[in-house]
């Protein structure tokens, strides 16, 4: 999958792109995305990343089960709100932020920051929103509600 020890780059998860643990188009549901590159270990029907419409629900889940079999991480991604013009939209009384699937629109889990119980919706309900700036999180959180925490304070609990 490394071609030269470098990372892989962020994939667009636009069009018919379906997450690996839901099956639901990526593109179709509101909210923040991520991707997973895994040494030696691709998904099954497509290339390699693993790709999630939900962090909280999917991507976060699916990486802490893989980290108890041992699985190494080349890279994870999740969608960055500081780097695209976002909007969050009422519907049915809930407020959901908009999805974004371009390559640009991702950064590395571990270099930014979550809201975490936001009152904000994605694709499988509340979601964690990323941010690489920290004070677009801490406005975020002003706004939304929730708290500001670093990719190191997501544990398996805080899934719950």
């Amino acid at each position: 999958m490394l071609d030269g020890g470098s990372t892989p780059a962020a994939v667009s998860v636009a069009g018919r792109a379906s997450c690996d643990v839901c099956g639901m188009v990526i593109s179709k549901h509101p909210g923040p995305n991520g991707q997973i590159f895994y040494a030696d270990h691709d998904p099954q029907d497509h290339d390699a990343p693993f790709r999630f419409d939900s962090l909280k629900a999917c991507a976060f889940d699916h990486y802490f089960r893989k980290q108890r079999g041992d699985w190494s991480v080349e890279a994870f991604y999740v969608t960055d709100y500081s780097s695209v013009d976002y909007s969050v939209s009422e519907e049915g009384g809930k407020a959901f932020i908009s999805g974004h699937e371009n390559p640009e629109s991702f950064a590395t889990a571990k270099s930014v920051s979550y809201v975490v119980d936001a009152d904000v919706y994605g694709a499988m309900g509340r979601d964690f929103v990323p941010f690489s700036d920290e004070d677009d999180a801490s406005s975020f959180a002003e706004e939304y509600g929730g708290t500001v925490v670093p990719f190191a304070d997501i544990t398996p609990a805080t899934l719950k």
